[in-house]
């Protein structure tokens, strides 16, 4: 994800782009069980409560994103996989991240449910983000990082932990952007059994809600 120099008149050509996409995502939604005094979450900032000011440097994040990517590592090997995507928000001073992935065949067909992520973006008066992620395979790890620019950010990990059970798994490097599109791209590297770090996932989503 290279930083690129705008061409003449894609500011224009973006906003029109958002606004066909709009057409079919800007009505969806996440369901919300009701009934309770507190504010809904939302991960489409057309509705619920107003997104908190200390997070605009992250909001372009914001939505549900489903596309496919490229999975990497020691135990599985190489395969792609499917991927949806929540970042969404309650009015707080935090963004939610639910990820849920499945690996998919030669044909790009469902084999099986794979990787599942859940946690918190959080962002400084300095800029400095925080992102802390729980997997379900076992492992806690804790990301700070910085906006690259107003669409893309860059994380590391300062901590690691891994459970009794879950996998053997090193420092990861993140890097978020909003490409050509409008949608959501990422890379991450890691690092396995004291290799040197190496590429690990990638991924292109494109907006389904928000």
């Amino acid at each position: 994800m290279s930083e690129e120099q705008a061409a003449p008149g894609s500011g224009n050509r973006a906003i029109d782009e958002a606004a066909v996409r709009a057409e079919t995502t800007g009505e969806r939604n996440i369901p919300v069980l009701g009934g309770l005094p507190v504010p809904e979450d939302t991960a489409n900032l057309r509705f619920g409560p107003n997104i908190s000011d200390a997070l605009l440097a992250l909001l372009p994040l914001v939505g549900v994103w489903r596309g496919t990517g490229q999975h990497d590592c020691p135990r599985f090997g190489e395969h792609a996989f499917g991927q949806q995507l929540i970042i969404g928000h309650d009015g707080g001073d935090y963004l939610t991240f639910s990820s849920q992935a499945w690996s998919l065949d030669a044909d790009g067909e469902f084999v099986a449910p794979t990787h599942r992520e859940s946690g918190f973006w959080r962002i400084g008066a300095d800029d400095t983000i925080e992102l802390l992620l729980t997997d379900a395979g076992g492992v806690v790890e804790m990301y700070y990082g910085k906006p690259r620019n107003q669409s893309s950010w860059e994380l590391s990990t300062d901590v690691v932990i891994g459970s009794a059970t879950g996998p053997a798994v090193g420092g990861a490097h993140r890097l978020y952007g909003i490409v050509d599109g409008g949608d959501l791209a990422y890379v991450e590297e890691r690092v396995f059994d004291d290799e040197p770090m190496r590429p690990h996932v990638s991924a292109r989503l494109a907006r389904y809600a928000g």
